[in-house]
């Protein structure tokens, strides 16, 4: 990556259901730079909206999110099953549309210590990597850092598993964190250790190809509750935009606030200010 660039999770709510035509010709106009595909339900995709999406991340980037229901520390060995299939049909669906970055919620504690859990979810990392190594996709893979304690996915966690296979790196959701911790990590300083840490642990270079998803959002004491728009909520991005240029991160920051382009218009327009 040579920038930091803006992502739109979804199609913009401009495209009004008009589909990806629509909505990638507004993602230009919106002069920014890319677009999660959403696959929460399903991975599925028309070849139609394939050719539209691969075309489009000829010169912008694409990233993928693997549907919610995705448990790999299931009580049930099926759906263990099923979610690693899951994971790997998004992988293949990215390397088909020109995606740099796949990724999905990995777990559940389902009252596992928290090595038992980490063990589970490595066996499963294992045999997905195995399978994508054994079909030639070349995608990062990205657990997600989780917004509630009952959910798999600290950013230590996921660091700690990200140094045992290539091509599996975090994805830093940046307001699951603060709502996961109740209302900390929100300042310069604590962006910034953060991202210390990352570097520290998974290399300088790690930095130049984040994925990273933002919005606002609302919490509890059992961490989060829904997204917000940003300036609803008390999400301190202006000091993360700070911390993000300081440390010269580049790669693909994702917002899913839900009113989608006007706030990813906002995180780029403060960018570019900076």
């Amino acid at each position: 990556m040579d920038k930091l660039n803006f992502l739109t999770a979804g199609l913009p709510l401009v495209s009004d259901g008009k589909g990806y035509k629509k909505g990638l010709a507004a993602i230009d106009e919106l002069n920014l730079d890319g677009l999660e595909v959403e696959f929460v339900h399903g991975v599925r995709m028309t070849d139609v909206n394939q050719n539209l999406v691969s075309e489009f991340a000829k010169n912008h980037v694409v990233t993928c999110h693997g549907p919610y229901y995705i448990n790999l520390n299931s009580k049930e060995e099926e759906k263990i099953e099923a979610s690693v299939q899951r994971i790997i049909e998004t992988a293949r669906m990215g390397q088909n549309i020109g995606a740099y970055s796949i990724t999905y919620h990995a777990a559940f504690y389902m009252g596992g210590s928290v090595q038992d859990v980490y063990n589970t979810v490595y066996k499963s990392t294992e045999k997905i990597m195995q399978v994508l190594d054994s079909e030639g996709i070349n995608i990062f893979v990205r657990p997600e850092t989780t917004g509630k304690g009952t959910q798999w996915g600290t950013l230590e966690e996921i660091v700690k598993l990200s140094k045992e296979f290539k091509n599996v790196m975090p994805c830093i959701d940046f307001a699951h964190i603060h709502a996961r911790n109740n209302g900390i990590y929100n300042t310069y300083d604590e962006f910034s250790k953060m991202l210390e840490f990352y570097a520290n642990e998974l290399g300088n270079n790690s930095l130049q190809d984040m994925h990273m998803h933002l919005a606002g959002i609302e919490y509890g004491a059992k961490g989060e509750k829904n997204h917000l728009i940003l300036e609803e909520s008390d999400m301190n991005y202006k000091d993360l935009l700070k911390v993000l240029k300081n440390f010269d991160v580049k790669g693909a920051l994702v917002c899913e606030s839900p009113n989608i382009e006007s706030d990813t218009k906002l995180l780029k327009d403060y960018w570019l200010s900076l």
